[in-house]
């Protein structure tokens, strides 16, 4: 029986490891300040990106037992709750 055939047919279990973490924060809290600084229609959305950031650098936080990070974090986020309440709402 050949077993490289069944690599296909198993199903693979989708993981965000550490790295993804890291870009995918930096990413969504570039994109949020962006929309921010541009003083636009939808700068609002801006605190979105910001609260997706938010998790992201959370995630990444607690893996990595960065505490200081994660407070850090759970400051913003109360920031861009606020953020999308006054500008979304």
């Amino acid at each position: 029986m050949n077993t490289g055939r069944l690599m296909f047919l198993r199903p693979t279990r989708f993981r965000i490891n550490q790295v993804h973490l890291e870009w995918l924060g930096s990413a969504t809290g570039l994109f949020g300040s962006a929309l921010l600084s541009a003083n636009i229609a939808v700068s609002g959305y801006g605190f979105l990106a910001f609260l997706v950031s938010n998790v992201f650098w959370s995630a990444f936080a607690l893996r990595a037992r960065l505490w200081g990070m994660l407070l850090m974090q759970v400051g913003f986020t109360v920031t861009s709750v606020i953020g999308v309440c006054r500008w979304l709402m």
